[in-house]
């Protein structure tokens, strides 16, 4: 389907194995939105319109009768843009919503999922891990889902943990998916899983957000000429930096000893002077690490808090016209920002994009975070 001149959008759907959608089904494509983030999964939300236009329409909609909208069915997006393809969705569809005609033309059948994250979410289990650590427990759980082509993108923490068998056994109680987050979360990382490269493929990702990929292209406010589309407003959250002061018991010698974190470990940073160092006000919170922790596990849970309340304190919200930016930006890495004044350009992680599209129309918005003011690098990519 074009959606411009310089935009296609390709959909693949079915059981299994998705083939390319019916040209009925495509041109009945009212809208299309996807939202990519790295703190739950990837969703997607299709609407087309529906007609009787046969005798086989008698019944009831031959769109809802027939199998290619049923739930469960996988569902991939590759939207193409001046001949650059990017797999935006492999998914699965979760809900199905009709709304009849009040108009003559005016029904609506509406599609809703998430990506096959959400097949890891179906099934309770309790197992345990001996000897493994958060890392290998993460990738041998995505290992399990090959049906799927997730490929285990697993980075190591900080503190890693190596749990004896005399000591402790990783128990999971829960889903894969519940697992997964759990383990992220505890080490200041994300857990998500991306389409592509290829269509049919997906990466999952476990690890401290990305932050050492090639930045993307800046997006340019208030530029003229210069400017592509991006329209954003800045947020300063000072209550959102925090830093742990506390004593724990070490489960290994029995003795109370100091936990302290004093700024955020992500690399690389983003700004000159964040907002956890001493010339700020910051709180300063409690470890909250459960007990018969060793002196490790306690300072890596403890600077995991750290981490993850310094990610946000700055927040850029806004909308991006695909068309003059010129590509889909990505969640989960960097872009630029410049044409916004000394404080607030400069790179930043991209949290959140939602992708609009219908057509003749292709809109992003996006949510771009990091951990203050004054960017460390003066220059971005244009």
């Amino acid at each position: 389907m074009a959606l411009l001149d310089s935009v296609h959008l390709t959909m693949l759907i079915g059981p299994t194995l998705p083939l390319p959608a019916p040209p009925t089904l495509m041109e009945a494509l009212q809208s299309v939105e996807v939202t990519h983030r790295d703190d739950g999964p990837n969703g997607f939300q299709i609407s087309f319109s529906l007609g009787r236009g046969s005798l086989a329409d008698v019944l009831d909609y031959g769109m809802l009768l027939g199998p290619v909208l049923k739930p469960f069915n996988r569902v991939i997006l590759v939207v193409t843009h001046n001949g650059l393809p990017a797999v935006l969705m492999d998914g699965v569809v979760t809900h199905r919503q009709h709304a009849p005609d009040t108009e003559p033309g005016s029904a609506l059948v509406t599609i809703t999922g998430e990506d096959v994250s959400v097949m890891m979410d179906l099934e309770e289990k309790r197992a345990a891990h001996p000897c493994l650590p958060d890392m290998a427990i993460a990738a041998k759980i995505m290992l399990g889902y090959a049906k799927y082509a997730i490929v285990p993108d697993v980075r190591p923490p900080m503190a890693l943990d190596m749990p004896l068998p005399v000591m402790r056994v990783p128990m999971q109680v829960g889903t894969d998916l519940q697992m997964l987050r759990g383990l992220a979360a505890r080490n200041g990382f994300v857990f998500y899983v991306e389409p592509g490269p290829v269509p049919g493929t997906n990466r999952g990702y476990w690890g401290p957000p990305k932050r050492l990929d090639l930045p993307q292209p800046a997006l340019n406010i208030g530029m003229g000429r210069d400017s592509n589309g991006a329209k954003l407003q800045f947020e300063y959250d000072a209550l959102a930096p925090a830093v742990v002061g506390d004593t724990v018991q070490d489960s290994v010698t029995g003795a109370r000893l100091p936990v302290r974190t004093f700024a955020s470990t992500r690399l690389p940073p983003l700004v000159l002077d964040p907002a956890t160092t001493p010339l700020h006000t910051t709180r300063s919170v409690l470890a909250s690490a459960p007990g018969g922790l060793n002196m490790v596990q306690a300072y890596g849970r403890a600077q995991a808090v750290t981490d993850n309340a310094s990610d946000a304190v700055v927040t850029a919200r806004g909308e991006v016209d695909t068309l003059r930016y010129g590509r889909a930006l990505r969640a989960r890495g960097l872009v630029g920002v410049r044409g916004a004044g000394y404080t607030h350009d400069g790179l930043y992680y991209v949290k959140r994009v939602t992708h609009k599209i219908g057509p003749g129309t292709y809109t992003q918005d996006v949510t771009l975070t990091r951990e203050g003011e004054t960017a460390l690098l003066p220059v971005v990519v244009p």
